[in-house]
């Protein structure tokens, strides 16, 4: 079993801060690519940003400059700090990690969301 844990989500204001927190727990081996995905009311799910377990990281044109993607292997955690929000950033945040667990099976997992909420 592996579990994904997402916290920080909230209302803020335009213009304002949010910092996103993801606990992967259970029978890991490693985690490749650590991510985080959102999706808006009406829209499909988008990939945010993504860290890889050597650090290197990528984002959506929508966010860079915005929003930073970092990562901490004990306990695994992935963060999301977002500063600037825009209403459009309002969406439910999800965690994504690539696992591989101690018994060799390689999973795709989903933490259970949270909602940002950015007012105008």
């Amino acid at each position: 079993q592996v579990q994904l844990v997402e916290s920080g989500g909230g209302l803020v204001q335009a213009g304002g801060s949010l910092r996103l927190s993801c606990v992967v727990s259970g029978r890991i081996f490693s985690i490749n690519v650590m991510g985080w995905y959102r999706q808006a009311p009406g829209k499909l799910r988008e990939s945010v940003a993504s860290i890889t377990s050597g650090g290197s990281t990528n984002y959506v044109d929508s966010v860079k400059g915005r929003f930073t993607i970092s990562r901490d292997n004990a306990p695994n955690t992935v963060y999301l700090q977002m500063n600037s929000l825009k209403p459009e950033d309002t969406a439910v945040y999800y965690c994504n990690a690539n696992v591989r667990t101690w018994d060799s099976r390689n999973l795709n997992t989903w933490g259970q969301g949270t909602p940002v909420t950015v007012s105008s």
